[in-house]
């Protein structure tokens, strides 16, 4: 059974630091395409950032202040997350989406809020 659970979320203050972290089991980590996004209530599902074998790419939203990175070793990925903005609020969750078949999976997300 594949499970993705994510965990790091919280209440951040503007400009302060959070790292979210996404357990991945039960499939062949190395051949999935990792991804983390986002989804405020009313707007639709965002692509944060996403990690494979050495390729990243990241929202223009984000780039400069999130770090995505991965650990083959212990199927896990982050997110690194600096400069935080209220705009970033969201619900954070991470997928794996098979480089060989159309295959993916959901976690079920974390909470990151940014305020003051």
């Amino acid at each position: 059974q594949v499970q993705l659970v994510e965990s790091g979320g919280g209440l951040v203050q503007p400009g302060g630091s959070l790292k979210l972290s996404c357990a991945a089991s039960g499939l062949a980590f190395s051949t999935y395409v990792m991804s983390w996004y986002r989804q405020t209530s009313g707007k639709e599902r965002e692509l944060v950032a996403t990690i494979i074998n050495g390729r990243i790419t990241y929202a223009d939203s984000v780039k400069g202040r999130f770090t995505i990175s991965r650990d083959n070793a212990t199927n896990m990925v982050y997110l690194q997350m600096n400069s935080l903005k209220p705009e970033d609020t969201a619900v954070y969750s991470c997928k794996a989406q098979s480089i060989w078949t159309a295959t993916a999976y959901w976690g079920r997300g974390t909470h990151v809020t940014v305020s003051s």
